[in-house]
């Protein structure tokens, strides 16, 4: 998939899988790689902005094989954010899908 798509859609993807249910970082890019393919580094930096932003705190939880897990949760603001996004990328997505289903037969220029 075009990095450049990538880059505009996964603070949704993020904001949108946290709102599911509290999760920690590695956690969180497993569940997107399932239907997009992230590197594990480009999550933490998304998670230090949305918590700087105030749309996700976190909280450490003990975990049996190793240091304790540090799980994000979406606040108030953090759902807000992401309802905004959802309704911005729905929007986006129909008028795209109508340009490209509306040229299928193809143009030619000369």
């Amino acid at each position: 998939m075009n990095v450049q798509f990538k880059k505009g859609v996964l603070d949704l993807c993020v904001l949108a899988v946290v709102a599911e249910g509290d999760c920690y970082g590695y956690e969180l890019v497993k569940r997107i790689s399932e239907n997009i393919e992230i590197a594990e580094g480009t999550i933490y930096p998304l998670l230090r902005k949305f918590q700087n932003e105030g749309y996700c705190e976190t909280y450490l939880t003990e975990s049996s094989g190793g240091p304790p897990r540090k799980y994000y949760r979406l606040t108030t603001a953090g759902r807000r954010m992401r309802d905004q996004l959802i309704g911005e990328w729905t929007k986006f997505s129909k008028s795209v899908d109508t340009i490209i289903t509306s040229n299928k037969g193809g143009r030619s220029n000369g």
